[in-house]
C-alpha cells in the first residue's frame, strides 16, 4: 500500500468504498458530504477567504491523494474545487463572498460547466450558450452536454456565454434553482457513475449583473486555466500512483523482469509533478499554455503504461472477477483519462495548430 497524506478516516472511506463509487449512481449524495468533512476543499483557499491556505500544488497533491482511492471522488473534487477557484479569482468578491461557505462545507456543490470553454479558448469549438440583453441583466439560452458534480437541486455551476448581440464572451454563474435551467439523469457512465454528471439545458434564464464572475472571458480564461488543467493533473497522478504501487506488490517470483520499467516509469511520473509544480509556482502556464497540454498528454501516457504494467504484473488474476475487482476499476478509470475534456486528442489538436501556426 501507498503512503496516503489523506484524513485517515477519509482514505478508509473512499477505499471501501471505491467500487461502489465506481457502480452506483445513487452513492453520489455521499461524496461530497465526506470531502468536505475532511476539509479538502479549503486547501489552497486562503485563509481570509475561509480556507485553510497552501498553494495550487497541494491542490494537485490532494486531489491525486483522493484519485488514488476512488478516481469518481476525485473527479468529484476537481469540479468543485476547480469552481472554487473561479470565485476565487473573480473580480466579483461580493458573488465569492456569498458562495464560498456553503461551497467549502460542502452544503451545495460546484460545478465547472468550463470544458466548452477551455476548448474554445484553443480554437476547437463555439460556445454553446448565448446570452441576450434584459435590461441590466441577460437571457441565457443552450445547452452543457457534459457537466461533473451536479448534485440535483443544490448546484452553483459556471458557464462560458457568448453575447448574441454582439462580440465579446463572459463567464456566468448559474445555480440550480434557476428558472430555465433543466438537469438530465445522470449520464449512463461504464464507470466514475457516482460523480452527478448529467447534461444541462438553459431556456431563457435570466441573471443579473452580480451573476457575472468575470465580464470578458477572453481575458480571464486564459488565467485560470493553468489551476483547470492542473487540477485534472491531480487526477492522473493519483491513479498513476496507485497502480503503480499495485504492480510493485504483485510482481512477485518470475516476474522480477518488470523491476526495470517500473522504475523507469515511477522516475518520469516524478519528472512530471516536478515540471508540474515549476510551472504553477512560476506562473509560466498563464503565458505558455502549451508547456502544460503537454504535461497532461504525458501523465495520461503515463497512466495507461502504468495500468498495462499493474496487469503485467498480476497476471490472470488480473481477469477473475474477484481477485481482479479492483484492477478492473482501475483499467476504467484509466480509460477516462484519455476522453476528460480536453482530450488527449483535442489538446494534440491546438498543439498541432500551435506549431503550424509558428511554422
Amino acid at each position: 500500500m501507498m503512503a496516503d497524506a489523506l484524513d485517515s478516516s477519509l482514505a478508509t472511506w473512499l477505499e471501501d468504498n471505491a467500487p461502489r463509487l465506481d457502480a452506483d449512481v445513487s452513492a453520489a449524495a455521499d461524496v461530497l458530504p465526506r470531502l468536505a468533512a475532511a476539509n479538502v476543499f479549503a486547501i489552497g483557499v486562503p485563509v481570509a477567504a475561509g480556507g485553510a491556505g497552501g498553494r495550487s500544488i497541494d491542490v494537485v497533491e490532494a486531489i491525486a491523494d483522493v484519485s488514488a482511492h476512488s478516481l469518481a471522488a476525485g473527479f468529484v473534487f476537481w469540479g468543485h474545487r476547480t469552481y472554487v477557484e473561479y470565485l476565487l479569482q473573480s473580480p466579483n468578491a461580493a458573488l465569492a463572498g456569498q458562495l464560498l461557505p456553503d461551497l467549502l462545507h460542502g452544503r451545495v456543490a460546484g460545478a465547472t460547466g468550463l470544458s466548452n470553454a477551455m476548448k474554445f479558448l484553443a480554437g476547437l469549438e463555439d460556445l454553446q450558450v448565448t446570452a441576450r440583453r434584459e435590461g441590466d441583466g441577460f437571457r441565457l439560452d443552450g445547452r452543457l452536454p457534459w457537466v461533473t458534480n451536479l448534485a440535483p437541486h443544490a448546484f452553483h455551476l459556471a458557464a462560458a456565454v457568448a453575447h448574441a448581440d454582439r462580440p465579446g464572451a463572459f463567464v456566468a454563474s448559474l445555480a440550480a434553482e434557476d428558472a430555465g435551467i433543466e438537469r438530465s439523469a445522470d449520464l449512463d457512465l461504464i464507470g466514475l457513475r457516482a460523480t452527478n454528471t448529467a447534461a444541462v439545458a438553459l431556456k431563457d434564464v435570466r441573471i443579473d449583473p452580480d451573476r457575472v464572475i468575470a465580464a470578458d472571458a477572453h481575458a480571464w480564461l486564459p488565467k485560470v486555466r493553468p489551476a483547470f488543467l492542473s487540477f485534472q493533473c491531480g487526477m492522473s497522478i493519483g491513479l498513476a500512483r496507485r497502480s503503480l504501487a499495485a504492480a510493485r506488490e504483485a510482481a512477485g517470483a518470475g516476474r522480477h523482469i518488470l523491476a526495470e520499467p517500473l522504475a523507469t516509469l515511477a522516475a518520469a511520473l516524478r519528472a512530471q509533478e516536478r515540471a508540474l509544480a515549476e510551472g504553477l509556482e512560476t506562473g509560466a502556464f498563464e503565458t505558455q499554455p502549451a508547456a502544460l497540454f503537454r504535461i497532461r498528454i504525458a501523465l495520461a501516457e503515463i497512466v495507461a503504461e502504468a495500468i498495462g504494467l499493474e496487469l503485467q504484473a498480476t497476471g490472470g488474476r488480473a481477469y477473475l472477477t474477484a481477485a481482479g475487482a479492483a484492477f478492473a476499476r482501475r483499467w476504467r478509470e484509466a480509460a477516462f483519462v484519455p476522453v476528460i475534456t480536453p482530450s488527449l486528442v483535442q489538446l494534440k489538436t491546438a498543439l498541432a495548430a500551435q506549431r503550424q501556426s509558428a511554422a
